[in-house]
């Protein structure tokens, strides 16, 4: 990505039906992981937004989890999303959207927001552990 983009350049970051990688073996090829976030946050712009969805409930949960402990990430809120029109093109119009879409399987999604260095809670040895 480094050799793409430049540093806080991206408003927007997606990330629709990536592969879930089932084994525990796998899970550090997932695509949302504390050390993934903390690069995305490095090229994401201050406010930018990180987008994902699956149709996946277990990875759905994973990413929830990894994006609420990363200490650069907030989730947005509800009325923020429902504004967002990126939310309904990745819900509806992806061709994986559609896809789950068809068969009628769930999707999950979750939007988050990069969180400006100047609002980051300085990190002690009480606050990491």
């Amino acid at each position: 990505l480094a050799q793409y983009c430049y540093p806080q350049s991206l408003s927007k970051v997606f990330f629709c039906f990536p592969d879930p990688h089932f084994k525990r073996k796998n899970y550090g090829r997932r695509i949302i992981s504390e050390r993934l976030l903390s690069e995305y946050a490095y090229f994401l712009k201050d406010y930018g937004r990180l987008y994902c969805i699956t149709d996946v409930l277990e990875l759905h949960q994973w990413h929830i989890k990894k994006c609420n402990d990363h200490p650069l990430f907030r989730k947005i809120t509800t009325s923020d999303e429902k504004d967002d029109p990126c939310v309904e093109a990745m819900h509806t119009t992806t061709e994986e959207s559609q896809k789950v879409q068809r068969s009628g399987g769930d999707k999950y999604y979750a939007v988050y927001e990069r969180i400006p260095n100047s609002d980051v809670k300085p990190i002690t040895a009480e606050s990491f552990f």
